[in-house]
Order: C-alpha cells, then sequence, then structure tokens
C-alpha cells in the first residue's frame, strides 16, 4: 500500500488512492457513459456545488498565504465555467473521471501518473521559490502558500494546476487520485471519493486506498 505523509493542517480532509489500470491509457478509450459525465446536466449522486462549497474551497487553499483567485481559482471552479458553456472536453480516461468527479462535487482533485514521480510523497503547504512548469507551453505556477504533493523531486500537483512532469500519458498505467477536501465538507468529500472510484473500478480498474 502507497503511503502519503500529510502534515498537520486543520482545515483539510484529505482522500488519496491508486489506479491500477487494465492496459496503458493510450489503449483505453474513455466509454460513452463517462464522457457524458462531462456534461453540468449529467445525473450525479452527489448534491450539485453551490457558492458555499466554492467558499469553503478556497478558505481552504488561503490558509496557507496563497490567493485562489483570477488564473489561480481552484480547478474545480475552471471545470463549472467552461462546462457553463458545453460538455468539457475529453482528455483520456484517467483525467476524464477526475473531471466528471470534480465538475460534480465542486472539489478540485488531482490526477498524476504514480510512475513519474519519485518517492516518498508527502502533502504541505509550498515555501517561497516553489514553483513547477503546468503545461507544455512551458508555463510555470507560483506555489508559495499552496497545499501541494510533493515527491523526490519537489512539488508535483496541487487544488490549481498539477505539474507536467507528473501529468497522465498514453503509457500510464497506476495513477495517484488526491481530492483536495475541507475538513467542513467532510461527508460530501468522501462521498465524493467514493464515487470517484465506482467510476474507474467500472471500467474495470482496481484502485486501493493510501494510508
Amino acid at each position: 500500500m502507497l503511503t502519503l505523509e500529510i502534515a498537520p493542517h486543520p482545515l483539510l480532509h484529505l482522500r488519496a488512492f491508486t489506479t491500477e489500470l487494465p492496459a496503458p491509457l493510450g489503449e483505453l478509450a474513455p466509454p460513452d457513459w463517462l464522457a457524458s459525465l462531462l456534461a453540468l446536466d449529467a445525473e450525479s449522486p452527489l448534491a450539485p456545488p453551490d457558492d458555499a462549497i466554492r467558499s469553503t474551497v478556497r478558505d481552504l487553499l488561503r490558509h496557507g498565504g496563497f490567493k485562489p483567485t483570477g488564473r489561480s481559482k481552484p480547478a474545480s471552479e475552471y471545470l463549472l465555467r467552461t462546462a457553463t458553456e458545453g460538455p468539457l472536453g475529453s482528455i483520456n480516461l484517467a483525467v476524464d473521471a477526475c473531471n466528471a468527479v470534480s465538475l460534480h462535487s465542486g472539489l478540485p482533485m488531482s490526477v498524476v501518473d504514480l510512475d513519474r514521480t519519485r518517492l516518498p510523497l508527502r502533502v504541505g503547504i509550498a515555501q517561497a521559490g516553489d514553483a513547477y512548469v503546468f503545461n507544455t507551453s512551458g508555463q510555470v505556477i507560483d506555489l508559495e502558500g499552496l497545499l501541494c504533493l510533493f515527491d523526490a523531486e519537489g512539488p508535483c500537483a496541487n487544488a490549481v494546476k498539477d505539474a507536467q512532469r507528473t501529468k497522465t500519458s498514453a503509457s500510464t498505467c497506476r495513477t495517484l487520485s488526491i481530492v483536495w477536501g475541507p475538513r467542513a465538507l467532510a461527508e460530501r468529500v468522501d462521498a465524493a471519493t467514493a464515487w470517484y472510484r465506482q467510476l474507474l473500478e467500472r471500467v474495470p480498474a482496481t484502485t486501493a486506498p493510501v494510508a
């Protein structure tokens, strides 16, 4: 079982799990039922997110001094805004499942290629000078004050933008998913995590909790 060290945080209710895919992502076409969940009006077991959920998520990210606004707003807010213009675009099976649950829960989530990380893994607040490239264009996000996933090489994911170096690809066979949940929304976080795992197990993939 994978172990994740989490620094003490008064507002964080983090949930994480690993996924073993039945084949590399490039060989797994996202099924139609999963693609349908990328629409804002798709049926979901979760009540639609509201302004109170958005505010609570932002409070979580503000705790370390980060400002979750503008281009640095939580990824879940970006998904919601994009989905109001039409269904989210499909990326791959792993990312589609992550985006679908994030969209309908209002909770930011990360999914990284586990084989692109270097152990040990931990979660904590980024310090001054921490940054990484988050897309193929080479754009960089300043991470100071933001809750992040770190591996042996440094920060690699968070509730805003995940690092390019650990993103999934056609060769991905194992992933780590993280639900960046506020403690005030613990019940919703747990329900969203359970649904997320159910979607992947329907593929079928094998999921396992992280210690």
